[in-house]
């Protein structure tokens, strides 16, 4: 199956402009994708389009990465409630730096290659052309009739925050980076998110009117949790393809915790594993839905491919101990290398080790330790039983945790509710 073929079994395919599966069947084709600089780490929602690109290349074709550095100094105000916060060119760069750093990882930049990636960043063009010559020998082009026709342009100037003219030049600098790429590196597809149609479409227009040119564009679905709330989102905040700021372990369990409705969409979006596969794991999970070998697998192909092998055994292994009823004494028998390794991943917090000499009440330490960001949820959490201390129930908001009950003489597993483990080290 073509590369059209195979998004569109996978659910990765929305929109589409006329001749897009004919100019991919006729030649090799360049194609890009624009990431957002917000921050120093894509996150899980940037998964996609990385996808996307990775497909691309897979398919024969040669993908290009754009990271915003001067579109990033805007916003896409792109179906958003209001202006997004300014960044300044100091955060701007590092976050470019961090983004480029991790699509490098994902996609072949080996120039001996006809359809080797490419990396650009629209700062570099941008810097050069001042505000009069963009709207005399650009903005001429697209009317604003055109540009106010956009959804996600009406949508802001109908609610209450209305939109400024920065925001609302975006389409248009976001187009001439189509027009730009088309002219100097041929690139004739740009893909993204459903949201994006409309920013794509002026990018294949400006082609049209100022080169003369054609164009070409798909989109995919925004992804949507089955029960309708936000994907990528967990009680402990967004979930980022950093390992620093989301752990190999919490990002294996985001994918493993997913309901049966999700995993049998994520793994065929999330995972490369082809159709008799996926069909094949979605009956067996069909036939005992309580092995959760979607989720199991699911959590393999995307932790793997973002993390490394290494990485995923380690989540893994930590899963093991955490969530296989193993007693206190079981966990109290481990080795500190062992229990390090098996806790590899998990957050870890500190708190002294003399506040442990005399014993510290419950609620104090999870609060101090910063597990907890109060008493008072501390204190609601251990009454309504959603605190284990190494594998016990928490007794009470009166017991007392002292330095008799550290493993190793210098470490506490707390856990919080049923999947939320944490490491406290005395120091």
């Amino acid at each position: 199956m073509n590369l059209i073929e195979e998004l569109r079994w996978r659910g990765m395919l929305q929109d589409m402009m006329p001749g897009t599966e004919e100019q991919l069947q006729k030649e090799m084709t360049s194609a890009y994708i624009g990431f957002d600089p917000t921050a120093e780490s894509l996150h899980i929602g940037s998964l996609v389009p990385i996808l996307l690109l990775v497909h691309l290349q897979k398919a024969g074709h040669k993908p290009v990465a754009l990271v915003g550095g001067a579109t990033g100094m805007v916003g896409d105000p792109s179906f958003k409630a209001e202006e997004r916060k300014m960044l300044d060119l100091d955060t701007l760069a590092k976050n470019v730096a961090g983004i480029r750093a991790q699509l490098e990882s994902f996609l072949d930049f080996d120039p001996a290659k006809p359809n080797a990636a490419e990396m650009v960043n629209n700062f570099d063009w941008f810097q050069h052309i001042s505000f009069l010559d963009f709207i005399r020998d650009t903005g001429k082009h697209i009317t604003v009739n055109y540009m106010m026709a956009k959804d996600s342009v009406k949508k802001r100037l109908e609610g209450d925050n209305g939109m400024s003219f920065t925001e609302f030049t975006y389409q248009l600098i976001q187009g001439y980076d189509f027009y730009h790429l088309y002219t100097t590196k041929n690139c004739k597809l740009q893909m993204g998110g459903s949201d994006q149609w409309g920013n794509i479409v002026t990018g294949t227009e400006l082609i049209r009117r100022k080169a003369g040119g054609e164009a070409f564009a798909f989109t995919c679905p925004l992804i949507k949790k089955a029960d309708g709330t936000k994907f990528g989102k967990t009680e402990q905040g967004t979930v980022w393809l950093d390992a620093k700021r989301t752990s190999p372990y919490m990002f294996y369990q985001f994918w493993f915790n997913t309901s049966d409705a999700d995993a049998e969409s994520y793994i065929k979006i999330f995972t490369f594993l082809g159709k008799e596969e996926i069909d094949s794991l979605i009956a067996q999970h069909k036939e005992a839905p309580h092995l959760r070998i979607l989720q199991k697998r699911l959590a393999e192909e995307v932790t793997t491919f973002i993390h490394g092998r290494e990485n995923y055994e380690f989540a893994v292994k930590a899963s093991s101990i955490l969530f296989n009823n193993n007693t206190a004494e079981v966990l109290a028998s481990l080795s500190e290398d062992q229990l390090l390794d098996v806790m590899n991943g998990v957050p870890q917090h500190e708190i002294a080790a003399a506040d442990l000499q005399a014993g510290k009440d419950i609620v104090s330490l999870l609060a101090e330790s910063g597990i907890f960001p109060s008493k008072g949820e501390a204190r609601k959490t251990v009454q309504g039983g959603g605190v284990s201390i190494n594998k016990k129930k928490a007794t009470g908001i009166d017991q007392v945790i002292s330095s008799a009950d550290l493993l190793n003489g210098k470490y506490l597993l707390v856990q919080k509710g049923k999947t939320n483990y944490y490491l406290v080290k005395t120091v």
